[in-house]
This record gives structure tokens, sequence and C-alpha cells, in this order.
């Protein structure tokens, strides 16, 4: 029986950890953690926020991730789409939900994102 939910694990290229690192952790905030020293010799990192922990791995056949998706509840929609823009990055608004306040996006190597105004902001 399942207790609860531990981490997400998203794949990235070979040599792109500084440039995830710098998305995640500098433009989203999250925080990074130390990883145990048995897996220091892997390429890699993990990062955790606001009830989130998300584990880096390089495949050596990455493909991103175009449907499959980490949705972020965010504090500043408006702001960060600023941000990602800032950065050459997509912000496409959706409203097929009429009730969610969102957009899609990409990190720096093609992973799908998508970005949710928290309720209370």
């Amino acid at each position: 029986m399942l207790t609860g939910f531990d981490h997400v694990q998203i794949a990235i290229p070979a040599t792109s950890s500084e440039l995830c690192r710098q998305f995640y952790a500098g433009l989203l905030a999250l925080e990074e953690v130390p990883r145990p020293d048995e897996l220091m010799s892997r390429e890699g990192f993990w990062l955790n926020g606001p009830g989130v922990n998300i584990h880096f791995g390089v495949d050596p056949n990455f493909t991103p991730a175009k449907k499959a998706h980490l949705a972020f509840r965010v504090a500043d929609l408006d702001g960060l789409a600023v941000r990602l823009e800032a950065e050459g990055l997509p912000v496409n608004w959706d409203t097929v939900i009429p009730t969610v306040r969102r957009l899609f996006t990409e990190d720096p190597v093609g992973n799908r994102l998508e970005l949710i105004q928290d309720a209370a902001a």
C-alpha cells in the first residue's frame, strides 16, 4: 500500500546538469540537496521545494518529454511568465479549463512543464 509520494526523476542529456540546475534552482527557486555518496559518481543532482522532490539524471538516449510533464503551483504566474520569456523560453497560456489559470513551457532541454497559479495568489 502506498504511504506517500517520495520524488520524481527527470531525464536530462549528458553535460546539461549546470544548465538545468540554473533553470530549476535559479529561475524556479528550488533548493539543491546533497545526494548520497553512493550516487556521486553519476552525473545529476537533486532539488527540493515545497512538497516536491525532483531528481535529475542523465539519460544517454535522452529525448525531451513532450506530453508527460511536471505541473508546479506558483504564487506569481504573470511574473514567472515574464522571466521565462526573458530567458527565451516558450510561454503558452492555456484556457481550456476556465477555472484554472495556467501556462505550459519547456525547461532548457525541452522537457514540458505546466505552471499553475496558486488559488490563494
